[in-house]
């Protein structure tokens, strides 16, 4: 596979880097530098101001951040628009194509984490924790638990609705028969590591208000697959 960066014509086309008509490649041209599919993972739940995008993304330079979102506006999977008043602020929304990114996301994440080099105590933005959720759910377990779950992360603020199709979740301030207020790498740790609840709670780094059997119920909700690669 050809590795060298060309220069393409076709509109919002400016650099190739594989000399390759497999659509994979071509995925790879649209999303596979550094930061892009991370990008699109925090705007999965609606429009973010640049400063928000920025918080999400441990590590990235406002230099990066801005490059990457103008090269995903030329190609259509984002968009710049300004919210009306009285908020009047710049925000940045994914296009119906970028939003249809998702399935994609949540495979390459499903087949990830099988590798022993996942490790769920590493940074974890709200979104990213939100999306866990979306592409880990066990409809098979989530069969018994017909209910609505909210989360305080600080501003952010998200509501969950659980039943046996799945999980749906949304932006919105926390309602439901159980919220959360927490961090993500505690959510996480409690999700995806086993810690319990109640350890989370006496370290004061974690809040449960409402059911407190739903709550123990909905952290088992999103097995892992078991390690299938060293």
């Amino acid at each position: 596979m050809k590795l060298s960066k060309v220069t393409a014509s076709g509109a919002g086309a400016a650099k190739r880097w594989y000399d390759d008509a497999c659509g994979t490649a071509l995925a790879m041209e649209l999303v596979g530098e550094r930061w892009s599919l991370l990008i699109v993972r925090e705007l999965m739940f609606g429009p973010r101001r640049f400063g928000e995008l920025r918080a999400g993304l441990t590590g990235i330079s406002a230099n990066v951040l801005t490059q990457r979102l103008e090269s995903m506006a030329r190609v259509g999977i984002l968009q710049r628009r300004t919210l009306p008043p009285p908020a009047s602020v710049q925000v940045y929304e994914l296009t119906p194509w970028g939003y249809s990114a998702e399935v994609a996301i949540q495979e390459l994440g499903r087949w990830a984490v099988q590798s022993v080099l996942h490790d769920p105590t590493l940074p974890f933005s709200p979104a990213s924790a939100m999306l866990s959720f979306r592409t880990m759910i066990d409809r098979s377990r989530s069969g018994a638990f017909d209910a609505s779950v909210g989360f305080r992360f600080g501003a952010e603020t998200f509501v969950a609705t659980v039943d046996a199709t799945g999980i749906a979740i949304r932006r919105g301030e926390p309602e439901g028969a159980v919220v959360f207020e927490t961090d993500p790498p505690t959510l996480a740790a409690i999700v995806y590591g086993g810690r319990p609840i109640a350890d989370a709670e006496a370290a004061g780094v974690l809040g449960v208000t409402g059911d407190r059997a739903l709550a123990e119920q909905f952290v088992t909700l999103f097995p892992l697959p078991p390690k299938l690669a060293s």
